[in-house]
């Protein structure tokens, strides 16, 4: 039966149908990499990313990089009553000053660090690291150095690295250029979530610096320094004693260890990251209902980059704190009592810090004076 199926539909082909059909050339096969997704060349960089990954394992890994998902295992002794806290970040606009000097390796640290911040503030322990990592057509030595900061970071901050995804997509993105996003889980006891909540007025703001912009304000920083000023990524500025894309590229720094000893010692009321929004819009988040803060700008110098970011272009003063960091990484509100002991924590830690105000009657909202 199959034999006689065969001739039917031979014979049932017109004589020059058929003749037409054996004299076309055959259309070349096209393939995904024709397309500009280079399949085999993904799998090579994978696995040396699963290298890369591996190194941040711990024993609460049950899993191993290539899974459908990642498999952690909380340890209930150390998280009794856990609450796991999580959050999602990407780079922003610094990934275009790294395209233009060509630094990939600290990107992902400004990832993982910026990630660890925001739940560190809330008495979590990090636990694990998931990544995105979208490109048009990259090196594969590109997206494995993105990685090996990320891997870096993780590890630095204890940390494991257990998934993510390397999407390619040509057409999307230009070439040479990359997004880069994460999310962050971690855990606290229900005991010690901090949440502001307990902040009281007369509480004092204590402020830690930042590296630089961290993550934050690049649009308009770039603007700035590359359309306004026309100043070139490699060029020395006098103003900021280094070069522009130096100066733009200092790692977001991670707070994690510092949070961890003013946390033990039970000395915070609360702590503010002072990402997008600044000063202005951040540290209202954990401030409660019925209170506001006043924060004075004489208590700490502003690095040099903002002042001349400012000067630039001329930014309003309510522009800047809004858009910057302006030197303050992050903000902790201790209780007026505890602040002796709290600047002895940090004087031992050599950390540098400030007092930069108050919690005031108010309605949620930073005052400047």
């Amino acid at each position: 039966m199959p034999d006689e199926t065969i001739s039917a539909h031979t014979e049932a082909l017109p004589p020059s149908e058929s003749q037409d059909a054996a004299s076309k050339p055959r259309q070349k096969a096209v393939s995904y990499a024709d397309a500009g997704v280079d399949i085999t060349s993904g799998e090579r960089s994978k696995q040396r990313i699963k290298m890369l990954a591996r190194k941040t394992f711990n024993k609460q890994v049950l899993s191993e990089i290539g899974g459908f998902g990642g498999l952690f295992a909380l340890d209930l002794e150390k998280f009794p009553q856990p609450v796991l806290v999580s959050s999602t970040d990407g780079v922003g606009t610094k990934l275009k000053v790294a395209f233009e000097l060509g630094i990939h390796h600290t990107v992902g640290q400004d990832l993982v660090n910026h990630c660890v911040n925001d739940i560190a503030v809330q008495g979590a322990t990090p636990l694990f690291f998931l990544d995105y990592l979208a490109t048009g057509k990259l090196e594969d030595n590109i997206v494995e150095t993105v990685v090996q900061g990320l891997s870096e970071a993780c590890r630095a901050n204890g940390c494991a690295l257990i998934g993510g995804e390397t999407a390619q997509m040509p057409g999307f993105y230009g070439d040479g250029e990359y997004d880069l996003a994460g999310t962050i889980i971690g855990a606290v006891n229900r005991d010690k979530i901090i949440t502001g909540a307990n902040i009281q007025i007369g509480d004092v703001l204590l402020g830690l610096p930042s590296n630089g912009l961290h993550t934050n304000g690049y649009s308009l920083a770039r603007k700035l320094l590359f359309e306004v000023a026309k100043y070139g990524p490699d060029q020395y500025i006098n103003e900021l004693k280094d070069k522009t894309g130096a100066a733009l590229m200092r790692t977001h720094r991670s707070y994690l260890g510092v949070i961890k000893k003013l946390t033990a010692a039970e000395v915070v009321s609360g702590m503010a990251h002072i990402t997008g929004g600044g000063i202005t819009d951040n540290l209202p988040r954990i401030i409660p209902k019925g209170m506001g803060a006043v924060v004075d700008l004489a208590s700490w110098t502003v690095p040099p980059l903002f002042e001349h970011l400012r000067e630039l272009g001329n930014v309003d003063q309510d522009e800047m704190m809004r858009t910057f960091n302006m030197g303050i990484g992050l903000i902790c509100v201790i209780p007026a009592e505890l602040v002796k002991k709290t600047k002895a924590i940090l004087n031992r830690a050599n950390e540098r810090h400030c007092i930069i105000g108050r919690i005031v009657r108010g309605e949620r909202k930073v005052t400047y004076n």
